[in-house]
């Protein structure tokens, strides 16, 4: 069964007032997804939170990635544009000062450019504006087939305040201490775990110690850390032990049926403690989302399952 969504989702204009927020909910702030309906319905995450983005190719888990980015650094560029977005959350919110994102193998102009294509003008202006790109590519690409003219980068590896992250270690290590350079304060995105996952010469082990390490740092960055993650490159044992080594998981899928035209995007909280406790019951589900070049990534309605 379907269940509209609980907040009407309409673009704004300028002249438009914003929604009053409801009394902020007692307890500790949390850091806010920047996603509306998941904002109205959890309250966003814990602060420190490690989330892991997990899912089917294309079903989303980059595009929540990318959209609660840019919705969370609204707030400082576009105020009306930022209460229309988190104007409903609970609250109290602690918003993070950035954005942090660590690219194993793929460069900025690479993202940049892939979000520059599927959203509006907005999206990669402000995303431009607000991160700390962090290219690992000749961490990961080294001692591989891969020439070493295709993972150079145009400036040094990091800034002149990480010195270490070129050295020994291989790409766990530099990955480790990139997001300890600019970890605190930030979101962080970590793209991505697959990478990990497929390359030569990294035990699974390591990085499941790397991410049992990184959840125990990130309760004081005061942010939220998101790990990509593509569904199937793993052994299901792997995925499993990802799995409890995080605080949240939402896994976005695909979905059909006999009974409709097309295929649909979904995303559930498989896992979250401190939000499926509040999470009224009726709610408890499946969100529908769609993804679109002017809103980015939004929910729709909710199937039970």
């Amino acid at each position: 069964m379907a269940i509209d969504s609980p907040r009407p989702y309409l673009y704004p204009t300028q002249t438009a007032s914003p929604v009053a927020a409801p009394p902020p909910e007692e307890g500790p702030p949390k850091v806010p997804s920047g996603i509306p309906d998941f904002d109205y319905l959890t309250g966003g995450f814990p602060i420190g939170s490690l989330v892991l983005l997990f899912g089917e190719a294309g079903a989303g888990h980059q595009e929540f990635a990318l959209t609660s980015a840019v919705h969370l650094m609204l707030r400082q560029d576009d105020p009306v544009l930022h209460r229309f977005y988190l104007g409903n959350g609970k609250g109290p919110y602690r918003y993070p000062e950035g954005v942090a994102y660590l690219s194993t193998s793929r460069s900025e102009p690479q993202v940049i450019g892939e979000l520059r294509a599927a959203f509006n003008g907005t999206y990669p202006d402000v995303l431009s504006r607000h991160v700390r790109f962090r290219d690992l590519s000749p961490v990961y690409f080294a001692d591989t087939v891969v020439p070493n003219d295709w993972a150079s980068v145009r400036s040094p590896l990091l800034s002149s305040a990480s010195p270490r992250l070129a050295s020994d270690g291989g790409p766990v290590r530099a990955l480790a201490e990139a997001a300890e350079a600019e970890g605190p304060g930030n979101l962080v995105i970590l793209d991505s775990l697959t990478d990990l996952l497929v390359r030569p010469g990294i035990e699974s082990s390591e990085l499941l110690t790397l991410l049992k390490g990184l959840r125990r740092r990130a309760k004081d960055w005061n942010a939220s850390v998101y790990l990509l993650l593509s569904q199937g490159v793993a052994p299901p044992a792997v995925e499993q032990a990802i799995m409890d080594s995080v605080d949240v998981v939402l896994h976005f899928a695909w979905q059909s049926s006999p009974n409709r035209s097309h295929r649909q995007r979904t995303m559930l909280i498989q896992k979250s403690m401190p939000v499926l406790s509040h999470l009224p019951p009726e709610y408890q589900s499946r969100f529908v989302i769609r993804v679109n070049a002017l809103n980015g990534l939004v929910t729709t309605q909710y199937e039970r399952v």
